[in-house]
């Protein structure tokens, strides 16, 4: 109860907690072909020692449902994982309050149907299984989840930066308990922006929650619809570039001005059209000659109103 009471806004006593044990993580491969390395587990102990559970990685304070009071690595030395080597875990303890609300989920952890967790961290070392090269600078050509010389292919995840939460899930990344590797370093607050550059450098393994799948999603749309936007202006400035050309240089073919077209950038093109239309001046006057005068006000006549 000691353990308990320290993040507690007030004493408990045994009769007000429900409490149960729980796997977060291991040492074996999981779904993701990704593992965490001994000394990474031994830092995730520590780290998940007071974080709260949720459901699903949902992030939002009213799923809060329980809170890890203590945690340490387990090491089955008479078990080993599938490389091998001793089966070791992260071994947490939870408490929630005996209220009504709980009851039915009490009654699910009793029962075995609340089982598998799944837990939201991030690391900051991401090296290959084969070859041990940095995966977040992309110099490693190996795949995961294949076999190379009777070595099966994965990422090791070491140093872990922080913990955020836990939760219960229907199927989790591990077997055992269930990962999930969130895009999350030291900042507290992610934008769009950040999710947008990590894709974009590839120095981050990431899984988006529902709110930053949705963000993506709509931004995706988005830049559709400005690209078809930018697609069809583009056509309509080739198309006039090439127009231009074909008269202040016929001895290029439009098959010629259109592929030099599509290898500029849309500066240099609209310079190119604006040096086509001078040229094309020269040669044939591009404003018709017949083309009537603007019609000006008839004059006031005032000297021979009556």
């Amino acid at each position: 109860m000691a353990l308990i009471n320290r993040f507690a806004r007030r004493p408990m006593n045994p009769d007000e907690v429900f409490t149960f044990s729980l796997v977060l993580c291991d040492n074996e491969v999981d779904r993701d072909f990704e593992r965490f390395d001994t000394a990474a587990l031994q830092e995730l102990a520590c780290l998940f020692t007071g974080k709260t559970g949720l459901f699903n990685h949902s992030m939002d304070a009213k799923d809060q449902t329980a809170r890890i009071y203590k945690a340490r690595v387990i090491t089955y030395s008479e078990r080993l994982n599938s490389l091998g080597e001793a089966y070791a875990c992260v071994s947490a303890a939870a408490y929630m309050p005996k209220t009504a609300k709980n009851a039915d989920l009490m009654a699910e952890i009793d029962a075995g149907i609340k089982k598998e967790v799944s837990v939201g961290c991030a690391v900051g070392r991401l090296y290959c299984s084969v070859c041990g090269a940095d995966r977040k600078k992309g110099n490693c050509s190996h795949t995961k989840g294949k076999t190379y010389d009777g070595k099966l292919c994965h990422t090791v995840l070491g140093e872990p930066l922080d913990a955020y939460e836990w939760s219960f899930v229907a199927v989790p990344a591990q077997r055992a308990a269930g990962v999930v590797k969130k895009f999350k370093n030291k900042k507290e607050d992610y934008t769009l922006e950040d999710i947008l550059k990590a894709l974009e450098t590839g120095e981050e393994e990431l899984t988006l929650n529902r709110d930053e799948k949705q963000a993506l999603t709509e931004k995706i749309k988005e830049l559709e619809a400005l690209a078809g936007e930018g697609r069809a202006y583009r056509e309509e400035l080739t198309a006039e570039a090439v127009r231009l050309g074909l008269i202040a240089m016929p001895q290029i073919g439009s098959d010629s001005l259109s592929a030099i077209c599509s290898r500029l950038p849309l500066g240099e093109l609209k310079e190119l059209k604006q040096a086509f239309y001078q040229n094309a001046q020269k040669s044939v006057p591009l404003k018709p000659q017949l083309k009537p005068e603007p019609q000006k006000e008839p004059a006031a006549n005032t000297d021979y109103q009556i």
